[in-house]
C-alpha cells in the first residue's frame, strides 16, 4: 500500500546548524560557547540539534536550557556536556533534581542563595555543579542589583570547590540603530563591568563572566567576555530589528513546505476567505494551499505575506490573500501557468527568509519556530 503525500512537514538542515555554530566561534573566537537549545532547540527538535552541535567541529562548551524538564531530558541523552537551566531552580524539589544529575543553574535570587546554603551546611552535595550568579543589569526580570549581586556571589564563593560565573543578559541589543537602545545597553555593560571589578578587588581572582546572547554576538564585541550564549542565530533567523538572518549570512535551518490541493479562478470584486479580508481587484487565479494555523502558521500574517511555490520552471515568489484558516491558506497565483496541482510550497526557510515572513505577520521568527504543531512531519538531513 501507497503512504499518502505529505500535507505539511519541515526539514531541518543540521549542517546549516553546524555552519551557523561555527559562525559564532569566528566572531567570539577567545569565548566557549554554551548553545541555548531551550524550547525544544527553539522548535527545531532539542535531542538533534544537540547531536549536530556536538559532533560538529567547533567545540562547545554546555548546552543551555529553559526548564527542569528539558535539563533532565537532556541529561539522559547522555552527552557528557554541562547542561545550564538558565531560570534556576523554584523550589528545593528543583533543586535536589538539578544537584542530583550535576546541572548547572542560574542563581538569580535570596532564596536561591538560602536554599544553596541550606543544603551545603546538611552536608548532601554529591557533586557540586557550577552556579551562575545573574545580575540584573537592567532587563529587571531576574537577577540581583549591584549590591545584591555581589553579596550573593560572595556568599556562595564561600562554599566550597564551588565554580561561579557572573552573568547578565542584554535587553535592547536588537537595536543598534536607535540611541535611546544604544545608551542602554552601553549603561547595562558598564554597570556589570562595575560588579565585576568590585569582585575581582573582593575576590582577589579573575571572575568569569558571561553576557551575549545572539545579538550580543554579532553586534557588541564589548559583551563576548569569557562564555556567550548563542540561540536564535544558531537557527539561521536573526535578533537585530535592522536585518534579516539572510542578509546576516546565516543559513536558515527550518523550511516549512505544504502542497498546492486546489486552482480556482475568482472574479473580479468577489472576496476570499473568513471575513472577506480580501477583494480581489480583477480576475484571480487563487491556489489553495494545505496549511492553517492548527500547524502553526500565523493567523495574524497578512495579505500580501511572502510564499514560494516550487513549480516544474523554477521557484515562483507570490502572496497570501485572504485570511489564515485552520487548514489552509490562499495564495495568488495569477500569471503564473506553471503552478500544478501538488506543487510543494515553501512557507518560510530556504528561499523564504523567516524574519521576512514573521514581520509581514507582526510577530518575530522565534515564535514561528516555536509554535510549529504535531501536525506537521519533522525531517532531518
Amino acid at each position: 500500500m501507497n503512504e499518502p503525500r505529505k500535507r505539511a512537514w519541515v526539514s531541518i538542515d543540521t549542517q546549516a546548524l553546524q555552519k551557523n555554530l561555527a559562525r559564532v566561534h569566528s566572531l567570539c573566537p577567545e569565548s566557549t560557547i554554551f548553545p541555548v537549545i531551550k524550547a525544544n532547540a527553539y522548535g527545531h527538535g532539542m535531542e538533534q540539534a544537540a547531536r549536530a552541535f556536538t559532533s560538529s567541529h567547533t567545540q562547545i562548551a554546555g548546552f543551555a536550557v529553559a526548564t527542569v524538564d528539558e535539563a533532565l531530558a537532556l541529561d539522559k541523552l547522555e552527552f557528557d556536556i554541562p547542561i545550564l537551566l538558565l531560570p534556576g531552580f523554584a523550589d528545593e524539589q528543583e533543586l535536589a533534581a538539578c544537584v542530583g544529575a550535576g546541572i548547572e543553574m542560574v542563581v538569580h535570587s535570596r532564596y536561591q542563595v538560602s536554599a544553596l546554603q541550606k543544603l551545603f551546611d546538611a552536608d548532601v552535595f554529591p557533586g557540586v555543579p557550577r552556579l551562575w550568579v545573574k545580575h540584573n543589569s537592567g532587563m529587571n526580570r531576574l537577577g540581583f542589583s549591584c549590591a545584591d549581586c555581589i553579596e550573593a556571589y560572595q556568599a556562595l564563593h564561600r562554599l566550597p570547590e564551588v565554580e561561579l560565573v557572573l552573568m547578565s543578559h542584554l535587553s535592547c541589543a536588537d537595536d543598534s540603530t536607535d540611541s535611546t537602545s544604544q545608551e542602554f545597553t552601553s549603561a547595562q555593560i558598564t554597570q556589570f563591568n562595575k560588579v565585576r571589578d568590585q569582585l575581582v578587588e573582593a575576590t582577589g581572582k579573575a571572575i568569569v563572566c558571561s553576557m551575549a546572547a545572539s545579538a550580543g554576538i554579532l553586534g557588541l564585541p564589548a559583551t563576548h567576555y569569557d562564555i556567550v550564549r548563542p540561540g536564535i542565530m544558531l537557527y539561521g533567523a536573526s535578533p537585530l530589528t535592522t536585518a534579516t538572518g539572510e542578509e546576516l549570512g546565516l543559513l536558515p535551518v527550518m523550511t516549512l513546505y505544504s502542497r498546492l490541493i486546489a486552482i480556482n479562478a475568482v472574479a473580479a470584486g468577489a472576496s476570499i476567505g473568513y471575513g472577506a479580508t480580501y477583494t480581489c481587484d480583477r480576475d484571480t487565479r487563487v491556489g489553495v494551499v494545505a496549511i492553517g494555523y492548527a500547524d502553526g502558521y500565523p493567523r495574524s500574517a497578512i495579505n500580501g505575506t511572502a510564499v514560494l511555490i516550487q513549480t516544474q520552471a523554477g521557484s515562483v515568489r507570490t502572496r497570501l490573500i485572504g485570511q489564515v484558516s485552520m487548514d489552509m491558506i490562499t495564495v495568488d497565483i495569477s500569471g503564473v501557468d506553471s503552478v500544478q496541482l501538488g506543487d510543494e510550497v515553501v512557507l518560510w526557510g530556504v528561499g523564504l527568509c523567516a524574519d521576512e515572513v514573521a514581520k509581514q505577520a507582526q510577530t518575530i521568527s522565534y515564535e514561528l519556530f516555536c509554535k510549529l504543531t504535531a501536525r506537521v512531519d519533522f525531517e532531518y538531513d
